[in-house]
């Protein structure tokens, strides 16, 4: 247990494709969520070394100089190792010299920033503002104080996106030299905008032609594929979602927020008033080692290295190979590949991971 998910629920604007536990900022609210997210930790947390601290939302940076002071003044109950891996998801708009006094004071060493697009019709789409030249500025003060170590979020396969909106976007995207870039195709969430909007996907054909160009143009410009939908120059991998990939327990505190620990999963209330009032856990599952083990494949076989077949065997006392037949014929039809213990998902087939992953299980 050495990594710690904070969710922080507010924004000041609720995007059009947003399915994340979220409400609007109301000052009201806040202050008694603090208070709870406070009584949470204090109630839950058993003074483990921490490695990863991450705080997403929401909107985390749509919080006061008040109250983010109030948050970190929480958040320094846990008990963080010397390099410990600090991220704050963040807004462009946010990002002043006051903000920055507050995330540098706190430790804060890593940002993480919602891009999406810089296509003024697909931000119009996802009811979101941004203009580069802005960012390019937002970025040059992070890394003045230090923080240089950032993430930028894309999402592609919009309704009317074209394969030269998608090449625009990635090369802005490197233009910025971030860190980490995190690309995701858009789904369409259940009681967001775009589902009541009945919009539609667009075709799978387009989509990997979409992800492909994604693919090609950062490996291309020195950044590494070490997960579906993740890319980073050497070193900068995020070690907070290496730490899910790896199927390793976690924390989770706050509206919405899971968490995994000694077997047991569970899922916070999404219900703020009764978040407030105590009433954290909605939902608690008790894995059995089958479990375990199925979620050390779905999730060990998003990262392009793979899974560690001896450390598979260590945590278990079993053969993968004995536990999953069909990893067999999958080697002999080059689905899969074995390279020196660890056993992956062959590149040229990463994209149709979900179907690879049914076959297994």
């Amino acid at each position: 247990m050495n990594a710690v998910y904070v969710h922080i629920p507010f924004c000041r604007h609720i995007c059009s494709y947003c399915d994340f536990c979220k409400v609007l900022h109301i000052d009201n609210f806040v202050d008694d969520y603090l208070d709870a997210l406070q009584d949470e930790i204090l109630s839950t947390y058993d003074g483990e070394l921490i490695k990863t601290l991450y705080i997403g939302g929401g909107t985390p940076s749509c919080l006061t100089s008040k109250e983010l002071i109030k948050l970190f003044r929480i958040l320094e109950n846990f008990k963080k190792t010397p390099d410990c891996e600090y991220t704050f998801e963040c807004n462009p708009d946010d990002i002043t010299d006051e903000l920055l006094d507050i995330l540098v004071s706190a430790g804060v060493n890593r940002v993480s920033i919602g891009v999406e697009s810089f296509d003024k019709n697909n931000l119009k789409f996802m009811e979101r503002n941004l203009d580069y030249d802005d960012l390019a500025h937002k970025l040059e003060l992070l890394r003045n104080r230090g923080i240089d170590n950032i993430n930028l979020d894309l999402i592609y396969a919009l309704p009317n996106e074209t394969l030269n909106i998608v090449k625009s976007d990635i090369k802005k995207l490197i233009s910025l030299n971030p860190t980490h870039i995190s690309t995701y195709s858009l789904i369409i969430e259940d009681h967001t905008v775009l589902k009541t909007n009945n919009t539609k996907y667009i075709s799978e054909d387009l989509d990997r032609k979409m992800y492909d160009i994604i693919v090609k143009s950062l490996e291309k410009s020195g950044y590494k594929h070490y997960e579906v939908s993740n890319f980073a120059k050497p070193g900068y991998e995020s070690k907070h979602n290496m730490n899910y990939w790896l199927n390793n327990e976690y924390y989770g505190f706050g509206l919405g927020a899971t968490g995994y620990k000694a077997g047991l999963r569970y899922t916070n209330t999404k219900n703020l008033s009764e978040y407030i009032h105590g009433k954290y856990h909605k939902e608690e599952v008790l894995t059995n080692i089958k479990e375990q083990m199925d979620n050390e494949i779905m999730l060990g076989f998003r990262l392009l290295d793979g899974i560690d077949v001896n450390l598979f065997y260590d945590k278990y006392g079993l053969n993968i190979q004995d536990v999953y037949p069909a990893i067999k014929e999958l080697l002999k039809t080059h689905e899969l590949r074995y390279k020196s213990g660890m056993l992956s998902i062959s590149p040229e087939y990463i994209y149709v991971m979900d179907a690879i992953l049914v076959k297994i299980l």
